[in-house]
């Protein structure tokens, strides 16, 4: 008979598991963090999502506690980035410590913190609130567990001083005794390099990295007592589902799920053999009708979009990401620790085992498939219809390769990204196809020179031999109106052969000359490609003329087309300038004519050389950038954007001065004086504001406060 299901057992299928959960899983890392912590340890734990870092978190939390430390946790998630400026941000990481520590009731934290404003900065008040309150009111040892780290990559202003503050926390110990009782674990989805993102400052090199792999085989019996005898062949089963999933929490817990929730369906259909039917069959029948099939319909909670928005959320990364994801599918490949492989392996979607890359599990590389991958990659290249009518010719039909701007452009795309086979192999025929081209071109050259001489002979020779005629068809007209009306007839029809020789002999004057305009526009093409064009257009529309009344000779056809042709194909655009993300809103020349600065609604403002190369971008403002203004001198730029503010730059470094608010909605337009010391800006809120940049003691210090004056 049946064991009964006991009803308080549940599997964790995203989200922390509570303390006490009975389907938690332990595993090497939950004795690693919780003894580098007691040790006094600096901790990080950077892995994927949904890898159970916030359940290890949990447990850590409260084996520390019941042993006496004091633990703090601070969620950046709960802080928010939506309009959260500096001050804010270190307020909310200030009320967390103090709600965690319990401490309100021996400190009023918001009149300490504002008591302090005007002589500290946020991150200078942080530091000091753990150094006067929080060592000096908590005697014991502290952890403060900082979990969402990775939230700190998408905020609107630098968070690299607070991690660079961490790292003096761990300095000081050595000076300070009080700080060996402090002890920080971060917690999220990134890397140590993320953290400081100016490379100016030293890297954040500090503490001990926490190694949270997957659940292994000799660690997942509490998953197995979740069945309760309900599962036949229990030890398979788990076995088969670890060869699954290899032993990715999220969807290990899920699949166990599955499997018990299928196994009471059968129960409640009155199937009393369904223990002893389960086998590894079922399992796999369950991975392809719950997850693989269907799978962004049923990914519920979401695992396997998360995996996807990670790897296409960036564009320019996508290629890149998915090229090399193509090739780990074909085959493992070395761990080299570059950017883009560690960027896919914090997808999840890949793992690093004996110094070689290879996709985590079983679901993924069902799920994102080599055919997933070209989709993607179909979707994602700018020459995609050319690139599937190539292949599917098999690589024959020269027609489909890229020419001139289109290859140049697609040339340019393909920089920053990591490609397929195929595509290097595309891109490369297309190069090859254009350097004939370019081969032909010269040849077509070389032989103008003596096109052009032949054809001047031909003219000479045409023209005398035109004169001839003509003079001895006078000549005989003379002598043919002298012999009287008795011989009109003879006369007339004599006239008429005559009149036929004198417009075939103008009609090959007129075939020459067009010949000669076309070889012309060949010879101009390489100094003046617009003036080739014209001369290859008239040159066509007078060989259109000759068209209306009998054809022209072929040769002729053949030059007036060759020359359009080579014009057409000449006339290509001088510079453009790519870079930003989304529109360009404005742009403007610098005093001096030498630089140009663009204004884009992806929020940043790109300096650049007339030739189209890019100097820096300049980022910090938090929306559209809609106006841009160099200062009289060229030393200086302001910015009007969408976020409410106007900033000041120093054009020498690309360094933000100061930020002017005042508006009380988007910055339209700004602009500075003729003396350079004062700026207008007009705003979506109905009023103009003047600022007086007067206490600005030179570009690349702190200003004063700029004062404002308002219109409506």
């Amino acid at each position: 008979m049946m064991t009964e299901f006991p009803v308080s057992y549940e599997y964790q299928i995203g989200g922390s598991l509570p303390v006490d959960a009975s389907s938690y899983v332990t595993r090497q890392a939950d004795l690693d963090f919780y003894e580098s912590l007691n040790a006094g340890e600096f901790c990080y734990v950077l892995n994927s999502r949904q890898m159970g870092k916030s359940s290890l978190r949990v447990r850590a939390m409260q084996r520390l506690q019941a042993e006496g430390t004091v633990c703090a946790f601070i969620d950046l998630t709960g802080i928010g980035k939506e309009d959260v400026n500096p001050e804010k941000w270190y307020a909310g990481i200030v009320n967390s410590l103090v709600s965690s520590c319990q401490l309100g009731n021996k400190i009023n934290w918001r009149s300490w913190w504002r008591e302090r404003r005007d002589l500290f900065s946020p991150l200078q008040r942080f530091s000091l609130f753990i150094e006067e309150v929080i060592l000096v009111e908590i005697p014991q040892n502290i952890v403060i567990f900082v979990d969402e780290i990775d939230r700190v990559l998408s905020m609107n202003f630098s968070t690299d001083e607070f991690f660079a503050l961490i790292r003096w926390f761990y300095n000081q110990r050595v000076d300070n005794p009080l700080y060996g009782r402090l002890t920080f674990a971060l917690l999220g989805v990134a890397t140590p390099s993320d953290l400081i993102a100016d490379k100016t400052q030293t890297p954040f090199n500090i503490g001990k990295a926490i190694n949270l792999g997957g659940f292994t085989i000799n660690e997942v019996q509490p998953l197995i007592d979740g069945w309760q005898g309900q599962v036949g062949n229990a030890e398979s089963i788990i076995s088969e589902i670890i060869d699954w999933t290899g032993g990715q929490p999220f969807l290990t817990q899920k699949l166990c799920k599955l499997v018990l929730d299928d196994v009471l369906e059968r129960i409640s259909r009155n199937r009393q053999d369904a223990c002893s039917t389960t086998d590894r069959q079922d399992v796999e029948q369950l991975v392809q009708l719950r997850i693989v099939e269907n799978w962004e319909s049923q990914d519920e909670p979401e695992h396997l979009k998360t995996i996807r928005d990670r790897i296409l959320r960036n564009q320019q990364k996508a290629g890149q990401l998915l090229g090399l994801y193509q090739q780990i599918l074909q085959r493992e490949i070395g761990a080299d620790g570059s950017r883009e492989q560690t960027e896919l392996r914090l997808s999840g979607l890949v793992v690093q085992q004996q110094g070689k890359l290879k996709v985590y599990n079983r679901i993924y590389a069902e799920v994102f498939s080599l055919e997933w991958v070209d989709k993607q990659l179909a979707k994602l290249r700018p020459y995609a219809e050319n690139f599937n009518a190539w292949t599917t010719a098999n690589f024959e039909d020269d027609s489909r390769l890229l020419r001139g701007n289109a290859l140049q452009e697609a040339l340019e795309w393909a920089k920053n990204q990591n490609l397929s086979p195929l595509d290097y192999r595309f891109l490369a025929a297309a190069q090859d196809w254009e350097k004939r081209e370019v081969k032909l071109a010269f040849a077509l050259q070389a032989e103008e020179s003596q096109i052009l001489a032949q054809a001047n002979e031909t003219l000479s020779l045409a023209q005398h031999q035109a004169k001839t005629e003509l003079m001895l068809a006078k000549k005989q007209a003379r002598r043919i109106i002298a012999i009287g009306s008795t011989i009109l007839a003879l006369s007339l029809a004599a006239a008429i052969a005559i009149q036929l020789q004198v417009v075939k002999a103008d009609r090959s004057l007129a075939e020459t000359q067009i010949i000669l305009e076309s070889v012309s526009s060949k010879t101009t093409l390489a100094s003046n490609p617009f003036a080739a064009m014209l001369e290859a257009l008239i040159a066509a529309d007078k060989l259109k003329k000759l068209e209306a009344f009998s054809p022209p000779k072929s040769d002729t056809k053949m030059q007036v087309s060759i020359a359009l042709q080579q014009a057409i194909y000449n006339i290509r655009e001088r510079d453009r300038l790519s870079g930003h993300q989304a529109s360009v809103k404005n742009v403007v020349f610098s005093p001096d004519g030498k630089i140009l600065a663009s204004a884009s609604e992806d929020d940043t403002i790109k300096l650049w050389n007339p030739d189209g190369t890019l100097i820096r971008t300049l980022s910090g403002h938090g929306d559209n950038v809609w106006n841009v203004s160099f200062s009289p001198d060229g030393k200086t730029i302001a910015s009007a954007s969408g976020d409410g503010t106007i900033k000041i730059w120093n054009l020498a470094n690309g360094k933000e001065i100061r930020t002017l608010t005042g508006h009380k909605g988007p910055v339209r337009a700004v602009c500075f004086a003729p003396d350079g010391l004062t700026i207008v800006s007009s705003g979506s809120d109905g009023t103009v504001k003047l600022w007086n940049l007067a206490d600005v003691s030179r570009a690349g210090t702190e200003a004063g406060a700029g004062t404002g004056a308002g219109a409506g």
